[in-house]
């Protein structure tokens, strides 16, 4: 390893880690197939409907982080919520990668840099500005990192079927939601981001290092493009949310 000036810079490549998911977790009985979802509404309700069961869960400081399963179209899909953040999330799928999922859709909401974009407008990131810290382990420096191609395809075909309207390019990751500052945000918007979130970078850095496939819908939530923050009270979207879940399920059953 060679020491350099800032330590996110010091990337090395070396395969295997003293601690690797593969020789820390057994693989169980799992689809290969899973949605990430970030809507703990959505699968709370997937629970109370009898449409999903708990067939494993992973931990950590904050307790358990169930992995769910349930049956579409006579096909076993994998679901599980990877908390907030990319450290976190980036674990999190690190695990269920080792469990034996290997196809992924995220579905989640992101601060959308276009004001324009009414609440519930769909943005399918091609890549993300790593503004995060998670994928500077998993990859070389650079400034952005792509989403797995077969997966931005499964996704618009399946929006086009349907004909949900959807636009796709990049997402700004950042670590610090309290740090998005005008001018950052302007930099960002000007170099063609249409959205920021937290964990979109680190999703599709590990997904590129470990080999899987992984692509993410985004909803357009909160306004951070405007003079003023904007909250659009996109929590309560519960109709959206659900919606985009079944859409990254059907996304995900094309892979």
């Amino acid at each position: 390893m060679k020491r350099r000036e800032f330590p996110i810079l010091e990337h090395d490549p070396t395969r295997k880690a003293l601690l690797e998911p593969t020789e820390l977790i057994n693989p169980i009985d799992i689809s290969e197939r899973c949605v990430i979802c970030f809507f703990q509404d959505v699968i709370d309700g997937l629970l109370d409907a009898g449409k999903a069961v708990r067939v494993h869960a992973c931990r950590s400081e904050m307790g358990e982080h169930p992995i769910y399963e349930m049956e579409v179209d006579e096909q076993r899909i994998a679901v599980f919520h990877p908390g907030v953040g990319a450290p976190l999330a980036a674990g999190l799928l690190e695990e269920v990668i080792a469990l034996g999922c290997s196809k992924f859709i995220v579905c989640g909401g992101a601060g959308t840099l276009k004001s324009e974009f009414d609440v519930g407008h769909i943005v399918v990131p091609v890549s993300a500005v790593r503004d995060e810290g998670t994928s500077y382990h998993y990859l070389p420096p650079a400034r952005e990192v792509e989403a797995s191609s077969e997966a931005v395809s499964a996704i618009d075909r399946t929006l086009e079927r349907h004909r949900v309207p959807h636009v796709k390019g990049k997402t700004w990751t950042t670590d610090g939601i309290y740090r998005e500052t005008p001018d950052k945000i302007e930099l960002r918007r000007g170099e063609g981001c249409l959205t920021v979130e937290m964990e979109a970078a680190a999703f599709f850095a590990v997904a590129r290092f470990r080999g899987v496939t992984l692509g993410q819908m985004l909803y357009s939530a909160d306004d951070v493009g405007g003079e003023e923050w904007d909250h659009r009270d996109w929590v309560d979207r519960s109709s959206v949310r659900e919606k985009l879940f079944w859409l990254a399920v059907e996304a995900c059953l094309e892979l």
